[in-house]
């Protein structure tokens, strides 16, 4: 059976009279909780706190499919304190017993009075307050910059996965072209041509690839009718393999009246292999010409990443704020695409260099975007980007015209652990280390504009920050 004594030993208590002790056993309610039993879940109604007073509690909270362990509290401590002193009417957190726990649960109404009479209860519970915050705080957002991290890993991996597809493909298929063109070759140079037939095959090669790299792209119908001709044209001057050489002549803009030209300088006997022979070299320029993009690709996403991060850069520097969107948007490019968003850019062109931390901004437009894209949902969604100066300010605003934010909550939108998404969906550290990097590291300001179809994030950013 609870009484003073065993209450007067957890030190919050210890100062208390009888008469205030006595007040709070009366006032509270007793309960008991089995080793892996449920306190309170996460997002239940945060109407109590509680005091610990034999066994151990376990905190955590649940972001996606794991659990993030926040605190482990022992006996004679008090705890759940912090939504109640933060004005939160859930809590974020779920607390489980480890081993068999006695609880003293105190009403809110109870614990406002508690620290309104006791001012030495009032210093300890805020000093313990700080000290809990900031622990809570330094482990959530180390977390959520490893979600981050992760979710940007696994888009790169997936935007690298592309061109590395690309090109393990287009070398086998050379591997395949090379072992026809050689032989195909020797076979041509075996042949009794002319020296004016031997000069135009070697010059015809060289037309046929500045014909493909300049070839306009035909649509379906009309590809499909003119590989329909090429065909006919090839069977009437009995050319074997028609159907897979009319392909690769029609889409590198070669027609009836370059194939009569081939025929006319090197006749019919030659017509075949020559067509063959240049079919296989338009074939493997376009793999080469594959190769260089899709490596390109691999360097481009390499240099996105290295601009992201701000790698063997000075923390601050004069930076290019369309540079770090950009880079940004390169990283989240898979999200976008998978969420079948609609991005519209609308930069001013005469933004100049800012004095900033690059590294840390790029983590706002992170955050910003991803929530945009989260929003819109892909439901036929839409986000802009809009740049341009405020006097000594430049403005970043970026715009969704998912269902808004309830005007209820967009004062809390900021806030340490408030989140708009469901239960385990979210730290809610996302848009606090936004505020934090733009307020209190940039000196600037972020504002919220919300309604259905017609969401607005603006940062300011000082232009020199001294």
């Amino acid at each position: 059976m609870l009484n003073i004594e065993t209450l007067r030993q957890v030190p919050l208590f210890s100062k208390l009279s009888d008469k205030q002790l006595q007040w709070l056993l009366d006032q509270g309610v007793e309960v008991w909780r089995e080793p892996g039993e449920i306190h309170r879940h996460e997002g239940e109604p945060a109407e109590h706190v509680f005091i610990l007073l034999e066994g151990q509690v376990r905190i955590t909270q649940k972001v996606g499919n794991q659990e993030i362990l926040l605190a482990m509290y022992e006996p004679k401590t008090l705890f759940g304190e912090l939504p109640v002193l933060m004005g939160q009417t859930h809590f974020w957190a779920t607390g489980r017993a480890v081993t068999r726990s006695h609880i003293l649960e105190l009403p809110n109404q109870v614990f406002w009075e508690m620290l309104s009479s006791c001012t030495c209860v009032m210093t300890a519970i805020l000093r313990t307050m700080a000290e809990r915050l900031q622990a809570v705080q330094t482990i959530s957002q180390h977390r959520e910059k490893l979600v981050a991290l992760g979710t940007l890993a696994a888009g790169l991996a997936h935007e690298l996965n592309n061109p590395a597809s690309a090109c393990r493909r287009a070398v086998g298929q050379l591997r395949q072209t090379r072992q026809v063109l050689q032989p195909l070759t020797v076979k041509l140079n075996q042949k009794e041509m002319t020296c004016d037939q031997k000069a135009f095959v070697a010059k015809l090669q060289q037309d046929a690839i500045a014909s493909a790299k300049t070839a306009t792209r035909l649509d379906p119908l009309t590809q499909s009718d003119r590989e329909d001709e090429v065909m006919q044209w090839l069977e009437a001057h009995n050319v074997g393999n028609g159907w897979k050489l009319a392909p690769t002549l029609v889409t590198a803009g070669l027609d009836i009246e370059w194939l009569e030209n081939v025929k006319k300088n090197v006749g019919e006997f030659l017509l075949g292999n020559v067509l063959t022979w240049t079919e296989i070299t338009l074939q493997e320029w376009g793999l080469l010409d594959e190769l260089e993009h899709s490596t390109t690709r691999i360097s481009t996403l390499v240099d996105a990443v290295k601009d992201y991060s701000y790698m063997d850069r000075a923390p601050l520097q004069e930076i290019d704020v369309h540079e770090g969107i950009e880079s940004t948007l390169t990283i989240l490019n898979h999200k976008l695409k998978h969420s079948n968003v609609v991005l519209t850019r609308e930069y001013d062109c005469d933004v100049p260099l800012i004095s900033a931390y690059g590294r840390e901004l790029n983590q706002v437009w992170t955050n910003l975007i991803d929530n945009a894209i989260d929003a819109v949902n892909g439901q036929g969604g839409q986000i802009w980007i809009r740049t341009n100066c405020e006097s000594d300010f430049l403005l970043v605003e970026i715009a969704d015209n998912g269902p808004g934010i309830p005007p209820e909550v967009q004062s809390h939108i900021f806030e340490p652990f408030f989140t708009t998404k469901g239960v385990g969906e979210g730290t809610g550290l996302g848009l606090h280390i936004v505020y934090q990097i733009v307020v209190g590291q940039h000196q600037g300001d972020i504002r919220l504009l919300s309604q259905p179809g017609d969401t607005r994030f603006q940062v300011r950013l000082p232009m020199n920050l001294s």
